[in-house]
């Protein structure tokens, strides 16, 4: 979970490429070889192992960074924790905040953070889908149990802002509305960039008060999160808007 939450950013560039092919292509390696991720073999893998792990038939997206991340992971999990992704959870004692905490503490590759007009801004978003990914998972139990995951955030990607805008959820300036329409880059890190992904995570939150509000349940963002990307997919019933396009480790 560790790995694919490493490798979960920046697919656009490359039309072909989605999640789901990272997710499987890592699913199957391991099913192949069981100690295809140990930390050890993690810290000297290299573009091509990566492309043949995935059966992906060229270089992928940001493939040199997404291969330092790998570096990144295999290091720090034999320097801090014996090897093992599990050891890091269970650091976290049952907290996702701690975990987010431990995994950006650890890993800078996961340290998703800005500056916006002179204060700091964090959003991790890998750093918290790797924790809902372990409560999925693990349907809340065992290393997924974590008695705080109402504390994680929707994932401010590039695919959950669009479903917004395509809803009426979302409204941009007609200048930024432009930038993406036309499918320009807009810059990682820019003012444009972290106000989409922050306005997204307050439109999450209000979206999920409303519904916890009408249905009388608790609604975690990260359930309402899972339910908008979905929706954003190429094989979703809608179709939305482009989304924008940033290259980024981060999402």
């Amino acid at each position: 979970m560790l790995v694919l939450d490493a490798l979960n950013f920046c697919f656009w560039p490359d039309d072909d490429l989605q999640y789901d092919h990272l997710a499987a292509g890592l699913a199957d390696a391991l099913k192949a070889d069981p100690t295809v991720f140990d930390a050890h073999r993690l810290k000297k893998i290299t573009g091509a192992a990566l492309r043949d792990l995935l059966q992906w038939p060229r270089p992928l997206p940001l493939e040199d960074e997404r291969v330092r991340l790998l570096h990144e992971v295999g290091t720090e999990l034999e320097r801090s924790f014996h090897g093992k992704a599990v050891n890091l959870v269970t650091a976290a004692n049952g907290s996702a905040v701690a975990l987010v905490d431990l995994v950006t503490k650890h890993f800078p590759g996961f340290r998703d953070h800005s500056v916006y007009k002179g204060h700091q801004v964090f959003l991790y978003k890998r750093a918290q889908i790797f924790v809902a990914d372990l409560w999925g998972a693990f349907k809340g139990k065992g290393i997924g149990e974590f008695r705080d995951i109402s504390s994680i955030t929707m994932f401010a990607d590039y695919v959950v802002p669009a479903v917004l805008r395509h809803w009426g959820i979302l409204t941009c300036s007609q200048a930024l509305v432009k930038m993406v329409d036309s499918l320009q880059e807009l810059p990682s890190g820019s003012e444009e960039e972290v106000e989409l992904r922050a306005c997204t995570i307050t439109a999450v939150e209000r979206l999920r008060e409303y519904l916890a509000a009408r249905t009388g349940t608790e609604v975690l963002s990260v359930q309402v999160d899972w339910w908008l990307w979905s929706s954003g997919l190429p094989s979703a019933v809608e179709k939305v808007p482009p989304y924008h396009r940033t290259q980024t480790i981060y999402y």
